[in-house]
């Protein structure tokens, strides 16, 4: 379970044999939810204030996003992404 970034208490993962569409989890307090690489809210519940930040960051960093995706499914390392700061 790769962790590609971490900001303001939010982890950000990639996993290694996930689904389509192409997406990452969050984590934060005990919350967890899958957001879609353009930043949309897939599935699960997070507070609304990180996820705004996490909406924004997911908007900033979307290439590479996508990049991390296509290591993934060639199932190569991913690399680590900016946080917010």
């Amino acid at each position: 379970m790769p962790t590609i970034s971490m900001f303001y208490g939010i982890i950000i993962i990639m996993y290694y044999d996930d689904h389509n569409p192409p997406h990452f989890h969050a984590y934060y307090n005990g919350n967890e939810a899958i957001f879609t690489i353009d930043g949309k809210l897939f599935k699960g519940n997070f507070p609304s204030k990180q996820l705004k930040l996490v909406e924004a960051w997911s908007i900033i960093h979307k290439e590479e996003l996508k990049a991390n995706w296509l290591l993934y499914k060639n199932s190569e390392k991913l690399f680590d992404v900016q946080p917010l700061s």
